[in-house]
């Protein structure tokens, strides 16, 4: 699970983050993305597993911190099973926010609370195979014949293209047929490693953590992320420590966006590394305990 050793942040805010955590873990959230964070790409998305220390490394942890949540665009049913999280000890106060935040599952109750789902969504997915089968020849037709459409439920649509020949041809071909497509039907493209989600607007992982450390009433705040969907999420810590709360934020690291290496505070190697600095964080508050 990788060393018992915290890295140090490159930047001073995230310094002052990790600090902040460190000093006042009770009032500490820590917001992690699933997919690339906890669970590694794989082509097939319903094969996405947690790594398998994740549960450890969570259950060690999260009894000393305020809260943790999982913040995903999976169903949140779905992350929680993938997971492993439900019935794990240590984890009785676990939230996993699905959907971008428009469902809840808390460990606690077991149950998952979610508002009607927009109709756009199933529209959308009994259209999305003709739009596919209409696809120009080339990229197109490798695309129609290579996508593999996820059915995220009655909240979202999501497209990959990792099985395509060309992964990057393929996305792209698919950008602006989808686009006219959500837009027909009220929703919006959210661009991913090789995924395109269609899904309602009004709800991102930025909204959704902002919502969160409001109803916390969060003293500091980590958060790790992967993919496009989690620059809302760091563009919300950013604005959190502009208004004075501490925060720390972690790529798992990607080469397919580079946009998120850039902007955190610290970047680890994936979901093992994620999985390690989580297992460090932990050690680091066992030495601190008073009666450790």
């Amino acid at each position: 699970m990788g060393s018992s050793h915290v890295p140090e942040p490159a930047t001073p805010a995230g310094r002052d983050g990790l600090a902040a955590l460190l000093a006042h873990p009770e009032r500490t959230v820590v917001a992690l993305d699933f997919d690339g964070t906890l669970a590694d790409i794989v082509p097939d998305p319903d094969q996405a597993r947690a790594h398998p220390d994740t549960v450890p490394a969570l259950a060690r942890l999260a009894p000393r911190l305020g809260s943790v949540a999982v913040i995903t665009g999976r169903p949140a049913e779905v992350a929680v099973r993938y997971g492993g999280f439900a019935g794990a000890p240590g984890l009785e106060r676990l939230v996993v926010l699905g959907h971008y935040g428009a469902e809840r599952w808390d460990a606690a109750s077991g149950a998952v609370q979610a508002p009607a789902p927009h109709p756009g969504v199933a529209a959308v997915r009994a259209e999305l195979p003709g739009v596919l089968a209409g696809l120009d020849a080339g990229a197109g037709r490798d695309t129609a014949e290579s996508a593999y459409i996820e059915d995220k439920g009655d909240r979202a649509v999501a497209v990959h293209t990792r099985r395509a020949a060309d992964p990057q041809a393929a996305f792209e071909a698919l950008r602006e047929p989808l686009g006219r497509l959500a837009q027909r039907h009220g929703l919006i493209v959210e661009p991913g490693r090789m995924v395109l989600e269609l899904r309602p607007p009004g709800m991102d992982k930025g909204v959704a953590l902002t919502d969160y450390l409001a109803e916390t009433g969060a003293g500091a705040v980590l958060y790790a992320g992967d993919d496009l969907g989690d620059l809302a999420a760091f563009a919300a810590v950013e604005r959190a420590r502009a208004d004075g709360l501490p925060g720390l934020l972690v790529c798992s690291g990607s080469g397919e966006v580079t946009e998120l290496a850039d902007r955190a505070d610290l970047v680890v190697d994936g979901p093992t590394g994620v999985v390690g600095l989580l297992t460090a964080l932990a050690a680091a508050l066992d030495r601190s305990a008073p009666d450790s």
